[in-house]
């Protein structure tokens, strides 16, 4: 799946519009290509995703059609509408997140701070003093990004949530989303 997502698309994409994949965080903010602090299209993705797929077995281990895929993502970089209840399906829409995240320049996660969280993951202290500075660690992230991680946690929960039905419980997501997060 990597290595198909990871294509380069068949389409020239125009050098005046504003790209949204591939993209840092803050650059997205200050091109005003958010909606309430987040990148539009994790905004849309997730909302879409709420309403349509959490009960969808599979989800986010099924890969979407990919040229579906690269046309919702081209609509994206040039900066057109985007209906995902009408152009797209629950696992296209899953692989468009998927790809954004992994398309970031930096991650979620920043690359400054990967050394400090794995040093914590490992830190043999109780899970109270872990969560703590865990807290406090998570509070050097970028704005961009601790609003991004906090709004993918809350989501991945909900999704959890419907563990039997969907099949994804917390260590299924962990295994798809740590990877993207943590570049």
């Amino acid at each position: 799946m990597k290595k198909i997502a990871a294509l380069p698309l068949n389409k020239q994409r125009d050098d005046r519009c504003q790209k949204v994949f591939g993209v840092s965080l803050q650059d997205l903010q200050q091109q005003g290509l958010t909606k309430n602090g987040l990148p539009a299209v994790v905004w849309n993705t997730v909302e879409y995703l709420t309403q349509h797929g959490l009960t969808q077995e599979g989800l986010f281990r099924v890969n979407g059609n990919m040229k579906m895929v690269d046309q919702l993502r081209l609509k994206y970089d040039r900066g057109e509408e985007v209906e995902l209840a009408k152009d797209a399906d629950v696992c296209s829409v899953t692989s468009l997140l998927k790809l954004f995240l992994r398309e970031l320049p930096d991650g979620v996660i920043t690359s400054a701070l990967h050394p400090r969280f794995i040093q914590l993951y490992q830190d043999p202290r109780n899970d109270a003093e872990k969560e703590n500075n865990l807290k406090e660690l998570m509070k050097e992230l970028p704005d961009a990004n601790y609003c991004l991680l906090k709004y993918l946690c809350r989501f991945l929960t909900r999704v959890a949530e419907h563990h039997t039905v969907n099949r994804m419980n917390i260590f299924n997501l962990a295994t798809i989303f740590g990877p993207s997060c943590f570049q």
